[in-house]
Parts: structure tokens; sequence; C-alpha cells
């Protein structure tokens, strides 16, 4: 991915001087800083054939100061070279990073071939901030579910206990338990202590835990309840204004997509309000479903 960015591109020119005044060197003022600037060193240098001439190129970044280029006199082979002019070219810069999109179709058949024939191998993009590229399809994240479906996962927990123990060891206690269906793990363990009496009189304590468990629980739901949701609420909320909205939704018929017949009957199905609202629905009406089976 490349970027078009501001990067100096110093060219030292030296040549080789007869005598000391043949040449002046333009005095140049950088930077004001007080701390003297760090050294630059060229990245390749040319000479011309008969040696009059020396090129040191410097690839300066935008963070680096061109008053680190060196502009003394220097002796080399014999000749005294003597720095004359100082040109700066602007080059772009190559910046790389990853960048991933996600892509959402609709296929007739979930066959994994007819899918793959849908996806484009690779596609080019260009970001909101100048970064340019090309995708390559990774085949590998490619998942194929029924349209209209959704789906979402809650939070499960649950408690046992377990009395009548020896000693304060976890050992003692499940790492993992079923609970409807779910795996859930061990996440917490109070302690509680009674003393009793063994067979010959003595005391002995007794320790009972209450140890808590959670995990998740996944489902899926049709995104088209989702949407009826949203449209009853707001008919509930709103009253005279959104049912006007839904009769213009339901007379739309097929004049435009569904997303957008939605939108102006109030819903925006682009947004994660109207599945979140129908999830939460969903997971009210489940945990008293459980509480009454419990």
């Amino acid at each position: 991915m490349k970027r078009k960015l501001a990067l100096c591109a110093a060219v030292l020119c030296l040549t080789m001087a007869l005598s000391p005044s043949a040449f002046a060197a333009e005095s140049v003022v950088i930077s004001q800083s007080s701390a003297p600037p760090e050294v630059c060193y060229p990245t390749s240098v040319s000479r011309s054939e008969d040696g009059t001439e020396i090129r040191k190129y410097y690839d300066l970044g935008p963070e680096e100061d061109p008053a680190g280029i060196p502009r003394s006199d220097f002796e080399q082979d014999g000749f005294h070279y003597t720095l004359i002019d100082l040109l700066k070219q602007e080059l772009p810069e190559n910046e790389s990073r990853q960048h991933t999109e996600t892509v959402s179709l609709e296929s007739k058949s979930k066959d994994m071939e007819s899918v793959l024939a849908l996806l484009p191998q690779e596609k080019e993009f260009i970001t909101e901030d100048g970064l340019s590229g090309v995708l390559t399809l990774q085949l590998d994240t490619v998942q194929v579910e029924a349209a209209g479906y959704g789906s979402s996962t809650r939070e499960v927990s649950a408690t046992r206990s377990y009395p009548n123990l020896a000693s304060q060891d976890t050992a003692n206690i499940p790492k993992s338990i079923e609970e409807k269906g779910n795996t859930l793990t061990l996440a917490d363990v109070q302690w509680d202590s009674t003393e009793q009496t063994d067979g010959a009189g003595g005391i002995v304590t007794r320790y009972t835990a209450t140890a808590s468990y959670t995990g998740s629980s996944s489902y899926q739901y049709a995104t088209g309840y989702a949407a009826a949701i949203a449209l009853s609420r707001r008919i509930l909320r709103e009253g005279e204004p959104a049912v006007k909205d839904y009769l213009g939704f339901l007379s739309g018929g097929c004049s435009a997509d569904p997303i957008t017949l939605l939108r102006g009957a109030g819903v925006d199905m682009a947004s994660p309000a109207p599945i979140e609202d129908a999830t939460k629905l969903f997971g009210d009406l489940i945990s008293e479903m459980e509480a009454l089976l419990a």
C-alpha cells in the first residue's frame, strides 16, 4: 500500500577546487535548535569519470533535520572538495499496514464452489487517509449461512453446592458442569464451615462449597423478526405517524430494496439498534421461560 507523503531527498554536490578560493560555499541556516543536529549519512554516492565532481544523496524522513548534512570541505584521493549546491526533491513514501474488508452477498446456493464464483479473488481499494492497494480473498474466512438469520450470544450462569467436605480444597470441586445443553466453567468458590461431632464424641469441622459457573449460550434469530419488533414498538410508541410510515412501507412493494423501504418506515436495519433490541427481547423471554421451568 502506498501513501503520498513528503519525504526529503537531499542531493549534496561536491566539486574539486583547484584553490581554496575558487568556489564559495553557500551558507544556509536550516535549524535554530540549540542542540547540534544528528549527523546524516548518504544512502548513495556517485563520482564523475574525471573525479572533479562527487554527488552524495541523502534520503531524509519528515522527522529528520537536513542541518545534519555535512558541509565542510574534505580531501579525497588528492583532491580538495568544496560544497557548491544543495538540492531538495520531494519523493513519495511507501507505507505498509494490514487492511481488511468484509464482503457480504447473497447466493442462490450454499455450495461453496458457487459462492466462491461470486467473490472476486482480488479487489483494489483506497482508504480515506490515502492508502491504496489490492486485497486478496482469504479462502479460510468464507462462511455460508442462511439468509435472513442472525446469531447472538448471551451469558449463562449457575451455582452448585457441595456439602460435607473435609477441607477447603478446590480439587474436590468440578471444574465444569453441563447446564441445559451448555458447558459452564468454574468461576468462583465460596466456603462455609460447621462443626459436627464424630462417632467418638470428638469435634470435626465440615465445609460446604458454593461454586459459581459461567458460560455462554448462542442462538439464531430471524432478522425479519427484528424489523417487525422495531416496527411494532414504534407504532405503540408514536401512534398515527408511525402507522402511516408502516403503510407506506407496505405499499412500496418492490420499488426499492427492503433496507431502503424499512428506513422510510423509521427502522434502520443498517444500524445495530433493531438487532440489539430484538436480541434483548429474546433474551428476556428465554430467561422468563427458564425461570418458569426451573
